[in-house]
């Protein structure tokens, strides 16, 4: 999840631990400070763009390595309070906010590798969204309100927000056994299918099916009823893939995305994609590979490229398509970017 959502989360939960012991300002810093720790290892440059993404959320998400790292936060964090005697409470709940901004950050389509070093396999649900308002906006007021008055408004912000990825699971199995059935339906020969939630919500979810030769990309609303999901259906370039998966960056990818992957060639350069994160055509992760030359493909350097749409039509987009609308994604290139 964002930095946000996890600061919020983490002074939620140290607040709620601490109780009365130590100021609930202090306790409030304390889980904002330990609540972001585990996502600073994006700071690291592990040498290229694969594998600063790859390696992303890896040794510093270990619930054993930060179950074995809480006695040492907690450590100084007693040694800072005023109070003496609260070495067993900063433990416990430092051992809370570590694990909790692990398992958080499970839930997204990222994935977390929270068992390493016996796997650094990366576990995801993608039940929820990286930015989510609905989850954050409770715990925000939560603690506002409990900073301001009571503590047990910190407690009911904790509450709506777990409340909240119940929902986010919920959906997602009722979304899930729709496509299932509709995919039953039909004649493709399925590889593997995603259910995972657009931005910001978990009313419109994006359905992506890999076939294999292709992948199609479909949206259903829960308002959406008895709808049929439409798809649209792409190619994967698999000779693409046949003729560079023995590189590194190609076959790290593969492995990354758990097989939801393209690739492209555009312009004399080879690109692979990840295709979990974003909607057609635009996705966050695209990773040159290699280039065109006369005598075949050669590797390059790998370079990372975003593509960011519309963002005032996708967001026009979204809010219609979740309320049942029937409307079609914007597959329409934007000619100017609003973000530059």
């Amino acid at each position: 999840m964002d930095s946000l959502t996890q600061m919020a989360l983490g002074s939620a939960v140290g607040v709620a631990v601490m109780g009365r012991r130590v100021s609930p300002w202090r306790a409030a810093l304390v889980g904002a400070l330990y609540g972001t720790l585990p996502d600073l290892d994006s700071l690291i440059d592990y040498g290229d763009p694969i594998r600063n993404m790859t390696f992303h959320r890896g040794f510093s998400h270990s619930l054993l390595y930060l179950t074995l790292l809480s006695p040492l936060l907690a450590w100084i964090s007693a040694r800072c309070s005023v109070r003496r005697g609260l070495f067993r409470h900063w433990w416990w709940a430092i051992w809370l906010i570590l694990m909790t901004h692990v398992l958080l950050d499970t839930l997204t389509v990222y994935g977390t590798q929270f068992a390493q070093p016996f796997t650094d396999h990366p576990f995801g649900l993608a039940s929820l969204f990286i930015i989510d308002p609905f989850y954050t906006l409770p715990l925000l007021l939560g603690l506002g309100f409990g900073l301001a008055r009571h503590r047990r408004w910190n407690r009911l912000g904790l509450a709506v927000s777990s409340l909240y990825i119940v929902w986010s699971l919920g959906a997602q199995q009722y979304v899930e056994y729709r496509v299932d059935r509709q995919l039953a339906a039909s004649d493709w020969p399925v590889e593997r299918r995603l259910v995972t939630p657009t931005p910001f919500n978990t009313l419109l979810w994006r359905v992506l099916v890999m076939t294999p030769e292709g992948y199609r990309e479909g949206f259903y609303s829960l308002v959406d009823g008895e709808r049929a999901i439409d798809f649209d259906r792409f190619e994967r370039n698999t000779d693409l893939y046949r003729e560079l998966r023995d590189l590194w960056g190609v076959r790290r990818m593969a492995w990354f995305s758990h097989g939801f992957f393209r690739m492209q060639e555009r312009d004399g350069q080879v690109r692979i994609t990840d295709l979990r994160m974003g909607q057609e055509p635009y996705y966050s992760f695209n990773f040159v590979v290699a280039e065109r030359t006369p005598t075949g493909l050669e590797p390059v350097p790998y370079e990372l490229e975003t593509e960011r749409p519309d963002i005032g039509a996708s967001l026009r987009w979204l809010g219609r398509r979740a309320m049942g609308s029937p409307l079609p994604p914007p597959r329409e290139r934007a000619t100017t970017n609003p973000l530059e």
